[in-house]
C-alpha cells in the first residue's frame, strides 16, 4: 500500500508540476509574440520572407541540442560538454569527407561520437559520482582540444572532395528548410518519448527526488546514463546540420552552445533543478531567444553587447524558476 500511496502521490506531483510549466510557457509565449510585434515596428525587415526563414533555420540548428540538455536538466543534471561535441563531430566528419568516405557512413560515424561523449559523461557521472557540472566542464575543455588537435587548429573543408550534403543544412522542401523539418521531427519524438514512455516518467521522477525514484524502483543510474548519451547524440546531429550548411568543419563550431542550450531551456519553463519542464516550453524559449538574437543582429547592436543581453536573460529566467520553486515550497 505505501507503494501505491507513492505512486499516487508522485502522479500528482507531476500533474502539478506540469500545470505549472504550462503556465509558466504560456507567459514565455507572449512574451515573445510581444517581442516579435516589437521587433516588427523597430525594423520592417524583420519579417521578410528571406529573414524569417534564417530565423527558423536557426532555431532548428540551436534547438536540436537544447532538446537534449531539456533532458539533462530534467534529472537535475546539467552538460557543459554539447559545444565541444559539435566541434569534435564537424571537424572529424568533415576530414572523412576529405578521404573520401561514404557520406552516409561518416554521418553515421559522426551521430556514434557524440553519443559517445554523452557516454562518456554518464559513465563519469554514474559510476564515478562526478557531480554533473564537473564531470562535463571536463570534458568540455578535453574535448575542445581534442578537435583544436585533430583539425590542427584549422577549418576543415571538403568542397574539393566531389562530396555534396548540402541539402541537409541548405535545402528546402514546399519552401520550408530540411533543419526545421528535422528539428520537429526531434521535438516530437522526445516530446512523447517524455510524456509517454516508462523512461520519460522515469526523467521527471529523478528530478523531482532521486532517492524517492530509487525507492520506487526506477534504475536512475540507466536513465541518468541515458539522457547523457541522448544529449551528446542530439549535439552531433546538429553538427552535421551546421557543417552542411557551411561547407566545413570548424574546430571551434558550437562554442558556447551550451549557454544557448541551457537558456532556451530554462527560458522555456525547465527548472535548473530538475523535474519540472518539458520540449514544447523548449521550442518557445529556442524561438524567443532567436527572435532577439536575430533582432539585435539587425539594428547592428554589437556581439559583445549581445553577449550580455543573453546572459541577463539567462540570470533572469533562472530567477523566475527560483521564485516558482518558494512560490511551490
Amino acid at each position: 500500500m505505501a507503494h501505491k500511496s507513492s505512486v499516487s502521490a508522485k502522479s500528482g506531483n507531476t500533474i502539478f508540476n506540469n500545470s505549472i510549466q504550462k503556465l509558466k510557457s504560456f507567459g514565455i509565449l507572449w512574451v515573445l509574440i510581444a517581442i516579435i510585434i516589437i521587433a516588427s515596428i523597430l525594423e520592417p525587415t524583420f519579417l521578410k520572407f528571406s529573414n524569417v526563414v534564417n530565423i527558423i533555420r536557426q532555431i532548428a540548428i540551436n534547438g536540436i541540442i537544447a532538446v537534449g540538455m531539456t533532458f539533462v536538466l530534467l534529472t537535475g543534471g546539467i552538460d557543459l560538454s554539447v559545444g565541444a561535441s559539435v566541434g569534435v563531430v564537424a571537424v572529424t566528419v568533415a576530414m572523412l569527407f576529405q578521404k573520401g568516405v561514404n557520406p552516409v557512413l561518416a554521418i553515421i560515424i559522426g551521430l556514434v561520437i557524440g553519443a559517445a561523449i554523452g557516454f562518456i559523461n554518464g559513465l563519469g557521472i554514474t559510476k564515478g559520482k562526478i557531480v554533473p557540472f564537473i564531470m562535463t566542464l571536463g570534458t568540455l575543455t578535453a574535448f575542445r582540444g581534442l578537435a583544436l588537435y585533430i583539425a590542427n587548429g584549422s577549418p576543415q573543408s571538403w568542397r574539393k572532395s566531389g562530396v555534396d550534403i548540402k541539402f541537409l543544412g541548405q535545402g528546402d522542401l514546399f519552401g520550408i528548410p530540411v533543419p526545421v523539418y528535422i528539428f520537429f521531427a526531434v521535438l516530437i519524438i522526445a516530446h512523447l518519448i517524455l510524456k509517454y514512455t516508462a523512461f520519460g516518467r522515469s526523467v521527471y521522477a529523478i528530478g523531482d527526488s532521486r532517492e524517492a525514484a530509487r525507492l520506487s524502483g526506477i534504475n536512475v543510474v540507466r536513465t541518468e546514463w541515458l539522457v547523457y548519451i541522448i544529449s551528446g547524440f542530439l549535439a552531433g546531429l546538429s553538427s552535421l546540420i551546421l557543417i552542411s550548411r557551411l561547407s566545413v568543419g570548424e574546430p571551434t563550431a558550437g562554442e558556447g552552445a551550451e549557454l544557448d542550450a541551457i537558456a532556451m531551456s530554462v527560458i522555456g519553463g525547465t527548472s535548473a533543478s530538475g523535474g519540472i519542464g518539458g520540449v514544447i516550453g523548449t521550442l518557445v524559449g529556442a524561438t524567443l531567444l532567436s527572435v532577439i538574437a536575430n533582432l539585435l543582429n539587425i539594428i547592428g547592436v554589437s556581439p559583445f553587447i549581445q553577449r550580455i543581453v543573453k546572459g541577463i536573460i539567462i540570470i533572469l529566467a533562472i530567477l523566475l524558476d527560483q521564485n516558482q520553486k518558494k512560490r511551490k515550497a
